[in-house]
Order: C-alpha cells, then structure tokens, then sequence
C-alpha cells in the first residue's frame, strides 16, 4: 500500500482528497496545510508520494516540493492546484515534479491519473536502478582491466593469471572484484 502526504491549505479540500484516497486503499499518513509541516511530515514518515497544492501560506508548495525533492524525502510530488499557467509548470517540471492535476478534482479521473503517475514513477525508479548497476559493472571493469594490466607487468602474468589472481583473491576476502581491482591500482601491485 502506497503512503501518501496531502498538502492543502483548503481543510475541506484536504478532508476531501484523504477519503478519495482512503476509498481507493491508499495510506493517507498524514495531512499538512502550508509547505512547512509538509516538509516535517514528509521528515517524518517517509512518504512514497506526496500531493500537494501550490498557492498556501507559510512556504507556498512549489518552494516545499524542492526542498522535499533535494532532500529525498518522498519518492516523487503531484501538484494538485488550480493554477495551470506555463510559469508554474514550468517551475514545477525543473523541481522534479512527477504530476500536474488541475482543480477542481475529478473523482472519476482522479485515482485513474494518480495510478498513472505513481506507475511510470515506479518504471522510472527501476530503469534508474538498473541503470546505476549497469554503470557499476562497468566501472568495474575498467578498474579489473588495469588492475590485470598492473599485475602483467608486475607479475609477469597473462591476462587470464592475472584475471584469475583478482577473482581468487575476491573470492577469499569476501569483497568484490572492483573494490579488489581498486587495491591492486592503489598499491601498485606492491604484493596486493
């Protein structure tokens, strides 16, 4: 079950969206109505998704989602407001904002387009994993490539002695074959 954060300033609008959300089974943890408690709730329980609206006092929504956004609090912000014009999307797409919903809600289209958002969040999020683990991999294999270089030289190995060297000694440190590749580098092959 997802969790949610609603942010208005409107207590009946908030009152409204919660039971929206609660009737379609998500979580709704906690509510706030100025980007300030936003911010503190969003600190507090670690939301998958906050929905908030831009106009409200204190600290207005768009200036809460970016500090919410840089300091990863949530998996990604829907704007929920009445304001539609370019300046504010505009704002809103350099933040890092997942979804614009303008008011007034739509109770037939509302779910249906929060459930379309959070999934390509969530397709986003996978891609980006993999993507990091990709780039890893592939760091490492430069690392493991002049660690085997350092060894053929140092050691007068070929390249599958040398390769076979790294993976022995990964196997009985416990560790991985780039953070092995990464000593061999720094040391010089001074014995690694």
């Amino acid at each position: 079950m997802r969790k949610i954060i609603v942010v208005d300033d409107e207590p009946i609008t908030r009152m409204d969206i919660c039971e929206i959300l609660k009737e379609a089974n998500y979580d709704v943890v906690a509510q706030a109505g100025d980007g300030f408690d936003a911010i503190e709730q969003s600190r507090k329980y670690k939301p998958d998704f906050v929905i908030m609206d831009v106009k409200m006092p204190i600290l207005d929504g768009l200036k809460a989602a970016k500090v919410i956004t840089e300091e990863k609090l949530s998996r990604g912000i829907v704007l929920l407001t009445a304001y539609s014009n370019k300046e504010f999307i505009e704002e809103a797409k350099n933040i890092g904002i997942i979804g614009y919903i303008v008011k007034p809600i739509d109770e037939k289209s509302f779910i249906p387009n929060l459930e379309i958002i959070f999934n390509k969040q969530e397709e986003f999020e996978k891609l980006e994993k993999k993507y990091l683990k990709t780039s890893q991999k592939l760091e490492d294999r430069k690392k493991i490539d002049i660690a085997k270089s350092i060894l053929m030289k140092t050691r007068n190995f070929t390249e599958n002695e040398a390769y076979e060297y790294i993976r022995t000694l990964s196997m009985n440190k416990r560790c991985d074959m780039g953070k092995i590749a990464d000593i061999i580098i720094l040391s010089g092959d001074e014995d690694a």
